[in-house]
């Protein structure tokens, strides 16, 4: 299912629809401030075991997830407070952050380090998805097997209709990565630079 969703207002009635979807159990392909992202329910774990096999990525590698806000971040991650005031200045904004995950973030969604990477990206869209849902949703780019990233919806839903459930056209993405950056005992440790500036981190 293709669905159009405005990506600076949107629809008050769509959001509620893709988010009783996603308590369902559907896999959705939807805008960020970086990539057209792929995701589900984080605590649908079928669900989840969807998404790695449409990736072919192995379960020892976590995907991130999207959180709504700071407050929703230390729901499911330890947030010191040198991670809050980086986070508060940084977010929301194109930038993943490795942080300690809490107990309520799924085993399968923690490293063996017990870390997650999380989001809060600058798109009305997910954002909204999220505090609809209550609950963050997966966060991994929409590609082909042999690693092309789609940022166009009708080319993810052309591509890859039949193994996702909804595809959110929310209109044009910057196609850039996040940058990656671990917060880890108050060690900031820049691991990919993409479109967030990281130069505070030097």
């Amino acid at each position: 299912m293709l669905i159009n969703i405005n990506p600076e207002n949107p629809q008050p009635r769509l959001i509620p629809k893709v988010a009783e979807a996603l308590k369902d159990g559907a896999t959705i392909a939807y805008p960020t401030d970086t990539y057209y992202g792929i995701g589900c329910d984080i605590m649908h774990r079928k669900a989840i075991g969807k998404i790695y096999r449409l990736k072919q990525r192995s379960q020892k590698k976590p995907f991130s997830f999207i959180c709504s806000d700071l407050k929703n971040i230390s729901q499911y991650a330890k947030v010191s407070n040198y991670a809050y005031k980086t986070m508060k200045r940084l977010l929301p904004g194109p930038y993943t952050f490795v942080l300690e995950g809490s107990k309520l973030v799924p085993k399968m969604m923690r490293t063996a380090q017990k870390t997650a990477g999380i989001r809060v990206p600058d798109h009305p869209i997910c954002l909204a998805l999220v505090k609809q849902l209550g609950r963050p949703i997966i966060s991994t780019s929409a590609t082909l097997s042999d690693g092309e990233i789609l940022s166009d919806p009708s080319a993810i839903f052309d591509a890859l209709g039949t193994q996702i459930d909804i595809v959110i056209d929310g209109g044009p993405v910057p196609g850039r990565p996040s940058s990656v950056v671990s917060l880890i005992g108050d060690m900031p440790e820049v691991i990919r630079v993409g479109l967030g500036d990281v130069t505070i981190f030097e």
